[in-house]
């Protein structure tokens, strides 16, 4: 199933304290896509992270996103939201 995995504030973390971590969260990022555990990524306007995540559940995209190095050392976390098919075509042919 996709769910979209939504990057939420951590109050008191600073810029800086990312820098040490980036080069190895871009690494994991790309392993995680490669394994098709991570579908899409992007940055919002504000730049929290969103991610299109296949997962079997909301626990297994918790496993998924804890493998972050930023997650890890506890400067970003992430709210879930299950994504489900569009059901309004149906409309289209009714019988």
């Amino acid at each position: 199933m996709k769910l979209l995995a939504i990057e939420k504030e951590i109050q008191g973390v600073k810029d800086s304290d990312y820098a040490p971590f980036l080069e190895a969260e871009a690494r994991k990022v790309w392993v995680l896509q490669q394994q098709g555990l991570i579908r899409e990524i992007y940055f919002t306007d504000e730049q929290y992270a969103v991610l299109v995540l296949e997962a079997t559940d909301r626990t297994h995209a918790r496993e998924i996103v804890e493998q972050l190095p930023l997650v890890q050392q506890k400067l970003i976390d992430f709210d879930f939201m299950s994504l489900n098919a569009y059901p309004g075509y149906a409309r289209l042919f009714k019988t």
